[in-house]
């Protein structure tokens, strides 16, 4: 099995992004992965199995209203020149405090916000949210990178495998959850070449189901102890009203990725 590595080794560079909305700047995440590459995910863009050339994970404000995330996720895709078929996740937690971890060439990046804390298997519908937290949005979006050509049913288990080590991370850390009611989750994969062979198997004692479930557990863990801390301490991010050259950056999985743009230089 053929790994292929990118920046520093990595199959993957995130960047970080600012747009001006809803009354602030917003910040973004952008994985521009080019083309040979497959994923399935359950983001409301670009979800399902198939070729995809990019993945964003967008942060809104609280209480995101708008009706058609799927076209305001292919709008900011294009104000960042992506092009082709992409992955759009969404979520109101702070994607400046990703957690990543990687474990034999497989990468998970992690935005964590716990505000909704829920078992899949609820008594109720709805969800209810916790009466003493002033600062509750939250939802926990996967990305993973597997650096290898895996069957359809292949990748379809890794999806799997990952929420399974989602929730294993989730316990770990002292949550009472499966996750929110809103998590996604995106597992990318190489697309085959003709007469090459291909992973069947992506469950988690299949050779890199195995390092995918690893790198997730450790990926929500990290980010599940990080949001428990920022909760205790403030009622969520600063909002500066105009993007500045402290909001973007490169590379978030270079060692700063954990500098808010605030920080950097956008003051609070």
């Amino acid at each position: 099995m053929a790994e292929v590595a990118g920046v520093d080794g990595r199959p993957v560079t995130v960047q970080r992004a600012g747009r001006i909305e809803d009354g602030g700047c917003r910040h973004l995440l952008v994985w521009r992965a080019g083309p040979g590459w497959r994923m399935v995910s359950s983001g409301v863009l670009g979800g399902g199995l198939g070729e995809r050339h990019w993945v964003l994970n967008a942060q809104v404000r609280a209480g995101y209203g708008r009706l058609d995330p799927d076209a305001h996720l292919a709008e900011l895709a294009a104000a960042q020149g992506l092009v082709g078929p992409g992955v759009g996740l969404m979520t109101a937690a702070e994607v400046d405090a990703c957690s990543w971890a990687e474990d034999g060439g497989v990468t998970a990046v992690v935005t964590t916000g716990i505000g909704v804390p829920t078992w899949a298997a609820a008594e109720s519908d709805v969800p209810s949210t916790p009466s003493d937290a002033a600062y509750v949005p939250g939802t926990i979006n996967v990305l993973a990178v597997v650096p290898a050509a895996v069957s359809d049913a292949g990748l379809v288990n890794l999806l799997a495998t990952a929420t399974e080590a989602k929730v294993q991370a989730l316990l770990e850390a002292g949550y009472d959850c499966s996750g929110t009611p809103s998590d996604a989750v995106c597992v990318a994969v190489r697309t085959p070449v003709a007469g090459a062979p291909v992973e069947p198997f992506g469950g988690p004692r299949s050779y890199w189901g195995a390092r995918l479930a690893r790198a997730v557990r450790a990926a929500v863990f990290e980010g599940a102890v990080r949001d428990r801390e920022r909760r205790a301490e403030w009622d969520g991010p600063p909002v500066h009203p105009a993007t500045v050259p402290g909001c973007e950056l490169a590379d978030v999985l270079s060692g700063c990725g954990a500098v808010r743009c605030w920080e950097a230089g956008a003051g609070r």
